[in-house]
Protein backbone atom coordinates (compact mmCIF):
# COMPACT_ATOMS: atom_id res chain seq x y z
CA UNK A 1 0.00 0.00 0.00
CA UNK A 2 1.27 3.24 -0.94
CA UNK A 3 0.03 6.95 0.26
CA UNK A 4 0.75 10.49 -0.24
CA UNK A 5 -0.54 13.49 1.12
CA UNK A 6 -1.34 16.28 -1.80
CA UNK A 7 -3.09 19.60 -2.64
CA UNK A 8 -5.91 20.39 -4.83
CA UNK A 9 -4.97 23.20 -6.84
CA UNK A 10 -7.80 23.45 -9.18
CA UNK A 11 -8.97 26.70 -8.91
CA UNK A 12 -13.00 25.43 -8.35
CA UNK A 13 -11.63 21.98 -6.65
CA UNK A 14 -12.86 18.63 -7.73
CA UNK A 15 -16.62 19.57 -9.62
CA UNK A 16 -17.44 17.61 -12.62
CA UNK A 17 -15.00 17.91 -15.70
CA UNK A 18 -11.99 17.64 -13.16
CA UNK A 19 -13.70 14.88 -11.14
CA UNK A 20 -14.04 12.90 -14.20
CA UNK A 21 -10.54 13.18 -15.60
CA UNK A 22 -9.12 11.25 -11.78
CA UNK A 23 -11.94 8.84 -12.28
CA UNK A 24 -10.80 8.25 -15.86
CA UNK A 25 -7.33 8.31 -14.83
CA UNK A 26 -7.86 5.99 -11.91
CA UNK A 27 -9.77 3.67 -14.09
CA UNK A 28 -6.61 2.64 -16.16
CA UNK A 29 -5.35 0.83 -13.36
CA UNK A 30 -6.24 -2.05 -11.47
CA UNK A 31 -5.32 -1.27 -8.09
CA UNK A 32 -8.01 0.03 -5.81
CA UNK A 33 -7.24 3.95 -5.85
CA UNK A 34 -8.85 5.39 -2.52
CA UNK A 35 -9.13 9.29 -1.59
CA UNK A 36 -9.28 10.76 2.00
CA UNK A 37 -10.21 13.91 2.77
CA UNK A 38 -10.99 14.82 6.09
CA UNK A 39 -13.49 12.66 7.32
CA UNK A 40 -14.00 11.52 4.10
CA UNK A 41 -13.23 8.27 1.94
CA UNK A 42 -14.06 8.12 -1.35
CA UNK A 43 -13.55 5.69 -4.40
CA UNK A 44 -11.37 7.32 -6.53
CA UNK A 45 -13.04 5.39 -9.78
CA UNK A 46 -16.30 6.59 -8.90
CA UNK A 47 -16.69 10.26 -10.59
CA UNK A 48 -19.99 10.43 -8.22
CA UNK A 49 -18.02 9.55 -4.83
CA UNK A 50 -15.53 12.16 -6.27
CA UNK A 51 -17.98 14.60 -6.68
CA UNK A 52 -20.04 14.14 -3.96
CA UNK A 53 -16.48 14.56 -1.61
CA UNK A 54 -17.20 18.30 -2.22
CA UNK A 55 -13.12 18.52 -2.39
CA UNK A 56 -12.75 22.09 -2.95
CA UNK A 57 -9.21 24.32 -4.14
CA UNK A 58 -6.34 24.49 -1.59
CA UNK A 59 -7.79 20.87 0.31
CA UNK A 60 -4.78 18.63 1.55
CA UNK A 61 -6.46 14.92 0.38
CA UNK A 62 -4.46 11.59 0.99
CA UNK A 63 -4.13 9.24 -1.85
CA UNK A 64 -4.29 5.85 -1.07
CA UNK A 65 -3.49 3.08 -3.78
CA UNK A 66 -3.07 -0.24 -2.90
CA UNK A 67 -2.67 -3.21 -5.49
CA UNK A 68 -0.24 -4.77 -8.06
CA UNK A 69 0.19 -1.71 -10.01
CA UNK A 70 0.06 0.43 -7.22
CA UNK A 71 3.28 2.23 -7.90
CA UNK A 72 2.20 3.47 -11.46
CA UNK A 73 -0.89 4.21 -10.44
CA UNK A 74 0.33 6.68 -7.69
CA UNK A 75 2.56 8.06 -9.79
CA UNK A 76 0.20 8.82 -12.71
CA UNK A 77 -2.57 10.04 -9.93
CA UNK A 78 -0.51 12.23 -7.91
CA UNK A 79 0.88 13.80 -11.34
CA UNK A 80 -2.71 14.15 -12.50
CA UNK A 81 -3.68 15.95 -9.31
CA UNK A 82 -0.57 17.92 -9.27
CA UNK A 83 -1.21 19.45 -12.62
CA UNK A 84 -4.55 20.44 -11.68
CA UNK A 85 -6.45 17.79 -14.11
CA UNK A 86 -6.53 19.97 -16.85
CA UNK A 87 -7.60 23.15 -15.42
CA UNK A 88 -4.25 25.18 -14.86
Amino acid sequence: MLSKTLTVVNPSGLHLRPAGVLSKEAMKFKSDIVIKCGEKTVVAKSVLNVMAAGIKCGSEIELICEGEDEQAAMDAMSAAIESGLGEL
